[in-house]
C-alpha cells in the first residue's frame, strides 16, 4: 500500500529532479522515494553513532590496541 504525499521544493532542485528524470527514465515518484528510503537510513545510522558517542559505558580502544587485534 502506498500514501501519497505533496511537498513544495525550490524551482531550482524540481529543475535538477526532472534532469535526472530525463537522464534515469525513472519516475519523479520513484527518485524521490529513493532519495528519501537513503535519507531515512542515514540518519539512523548517525542517530546509532550519536548514541555510541555519549554513551559511557562504551569502552575507548586506542590506535595502538586497535593495530595490534587487526594485526597491522
Amino acid at each position: 500500500m502506498s500514501t501519497s504525499v505533496s511537498v513544495r521544493i525550490p524551482e531550482k532542485l524540481a529543475k535538477e529532479l526532472e534532469s535526472v528524470v530525463k537522464i534515469t527514465e525513472r519516475s519523479k515518484s520513484f527518485l524521490i522515494q529513493k532519495a528519501l528510503e537513503t535519507y531515512l537510513a542515514e540518519q539512523a545510522d548517525l542517530q546509532i553513532a550519536l548514541d555510541r558517542l555519549h554513551d559511557t559505558t562504551d569502552s575507548i580502544v586506542s590506535i595502538s590496541q586497535m593495530r595490534k587485534e587487526l594485526e597491522i
